[in-house]
């Protein structure tokens, strides 16, 4: 029963071990160089989870995009000789697409200023989106002050509506200033939507934000208004943190009010069409590679080419076209196949699990290699578990935390566990080797110690005595008082030797109502003195009784010292006793050193 307590409480420690941990890794979590280092690393493991599991994924083959790359740049440049193309292009561009009768056209460029150079491009590119209402076109929106570009009033068919629901203002939804595509254009559409891009701490994009404020209204991504418009959704709401657009599609959002997108693969995972190739096509009517290539597709139209700077680094790919960022989005919501981040309570829990399981593993398990295989295993196991997590439910659960929590777990209770059986150990050996009766050291440990400073004596030259002493008419005291006196007697002189020995000199039980003393780098003559002391100080004393009767007490003691006496333990002890014998033969209560 008390073994069981005492597991009891040892596991009761191991877990507050563990909590104290928590509480640690808490308490660093409100220092803001920690908090980041801590969501750096995290969001390390989020980009190779991603990397994983794209291969196990399939994009929307709907989903195309119109590229302008670096071959089209160079042909763009030696035809015309300038960028931006012409709008006279992009309508001639729309016009053709438009007969192969795509879903939507949708522009990840921006068409903010008129060109007065060539106002007839401009009037007919302009005609080309108000003849066709499956066209989108972007703006962006910033925190420019007034005095730089003065903030407009929005046309409001470009709002979205929210039928249920608020979000909180903060940096990454809320703007106070807007880049607007030119006058013309946005008379000529409603199918606007917003463009901002926002990237974590390590210039990394995970996120975008859906919905926008701006002068206290909504307005949708773009890919967010072409999503609503192909499931025929003219309304949101925002739920318990989801951005809901029918009974089928919402948008889990993060604490900034962001969507955490969920990755189909690096550059070139949509279909990407060279501009060039279309102008050439339209040009020369060839109806077959327009219709191969758009009909009935969702056609993002953007810049591909690396100098066109519109280049974005994201977990799966560190040079990805920007308009990429947009046909993921529209990808996600389409599939409902966004990320959700666990909850900070729930990492926790996930942690202390965890680290419960290593800490208790650790405990069970004797081998010091097994315990290090369980917590690699432990940690390879819930690795793997992520990413299968990540690809069939669309969490992203913690691995950071956890590994640091069950490695700190893991060496706390290895070193607490040892450190306990360590003191067993050493609690053992003291039992061992320690006279129940007297509490000095026993026969087994005196013979251990004398062979120990024979071999110094050999080696180094360190000497020593030893004392060996005798309770004069032990037998005699035994029959008079009984055998509890007795005991009492021989605890009362174990107290006196080790009153009068120094904290280096070992005071043992030799047998019976035998004691001894080996003296630690003590020659003959001062060990002669430490002798007659023991010997006087036994003399003086007065020895209480199991019946609480007071008496005097006197021992016999024989003196030897290696190099002089014996050189041998064999041959020290047994000079000792001579010596010893003698002091008996000699009357008693008296300490001898020659044999």
């Amino acid at each position: 029963m008390k073994e069981k307590h005492k597991k009891s409480l040892m596991y009761l420690g191991y877990t507050l071990i563990v909590l104290l941990i928590f509480f640690f890794f808490g308490w660093l979590g409100h220092f803001g160089t920690f908090k980041t280092f801590i969501t750096s690393i995290e969001q390390s493991t989020f980009d190779l989870r991603q990397t994983l599991i794209t291969k196990y994924k399939k994009p929307n083959k709907d989903i195309v995009i119109l590229a302008v790359d670096g071959a089209t740049y160079e042909y763009i440049m030696d035809k015309y000789g300038y960028w931006p193309i012409s709008r006279q292009v992009w309508a001639d561009v729309v016009n053709g697409i438009e007969k192969t009768n795509p879903k939507y056209i949708i522009f990840d460029m921006l068409f903010v200023k008129p060109n007065l150079a060539d106002i007839q491009a401009d009037n007919a590119f302009v005609q080309s989106v108000k003849n066709n209402n499956n066209v989108y076109l972007s703006m962006n929106f910033d925190n420019y002050e007034d005095a730089i570009r003065q903030s407009q009033n929005l046309d409001p068919k470009f709002k979205l509506n929210v039928k249920e629901g608020n979000l909180d203002d903060n940096g990454f939804v809320t703007f106070i200033n807007s880049r607007m595509v030119m006058g013309d254009l946005a008379k000529a559409t409603k199918n606007i939507g917003i463009v901002n891009i926002n990237r974590d701490q390590d210039g990394i994009i995970r996120n975008t934000t859906p919905i926008f404020k701006y002068k206290k209204n909504y307005y949708p991504n773009l890919s967010l208004r072409v999503a609503m418009d192909y499931l025929g959704v003219d309304s949101v709401s925002i739920i318990d943190n989801n951005l809901v657009l029918d009974e089928k599609h919402k948008i889990p959002l993060d604490m900034t009010h962001r969507a955490i997108l969920n990755w189909y693969g690096a550059n070139g995972t949509y279909k990407h069409i060279p501009l060039w190739t279309v102008v050439r096509a339209i040009k020369e009517n060839n109806q077959k590679f327009l219709k191969d290539n758009f009909e009935n597709k969702i056609i993002y139209v953007g810049t591909t080419a690396t100098g066109l700077s519109d280049i974005k680094s994201v977990p799966v790919e560190p040079h990805l076209a920007g308009v990429e960022l947009h046909t993921t989005f529209l990808n996600n919501i389409l599939d409902n196949s966004f990320i959700t981040k666990t909850s900070i309570e729930f990492d926790f829990i996930v942690s202390i699990l965890l680290s419960l399981i290593v800490g208790y593993l650790v405990l069970k398990t004797q081998s010091v290699l097994k315990t290090f295989l369980f917590l690699f295993g432990v940690m390879a196991f819930y690795t793997i578990l992520s990413v299968y997590i990540m690809l069939f439910f669309k969490l992203w659960i913690p691995i950071f935390l956890p590994y640091i929590t069950m490695i700190a777990t893991f060496v706390l209770v290895y070193c607490e566990k040892y450190l306990l059986k360590s003191k067993d150990y050493e609690q053992t050996y003291k039992l061992a080797v320690t006279d129940g009766l007297t509490q000095i050291f026993n026969h087994r440990y005196f013979q251990e110690q004398m062979i120990i400073h024979t071999d110094n004596y050999n080696r180094y030259g360190v000497i020593f005595s030893l004392v060996l002493i005798d309770i004069d008419f032990f037998k005699k005291f035994n029959d008079t008082y009984g055998h509890q006196s007795g005991d009492c007697v021989l605890k009362q002189v174990a107290a006196i030797l080790k009153k009068s020995s120094r904290i280096s000199d070992v005071v043992c039980r030799y047998g019976g109502e035998e004691m001894s003393v080996i003296l630690t780098n003590t020659n003959k003559q001062e060990a002669i003195i430490v002798a007659n002391k023991i010997c006087s100080a036994v003399r003086n004393n007065k020895f209480t009784l199991a019946n609480g009767e007071k008496v005097n007490v006197t021992i016999s003691v024989g003196v030897a010292s290696i190099g002089i006496d014996g050189n041998t333990p064999q041959e020290v002890i047994e000079y000792s006793d001579k010596c010893l014998y003698k002091a008996k033969e000699s009357g008693r209560n008296r300490v001898s050193y020659d044999a």
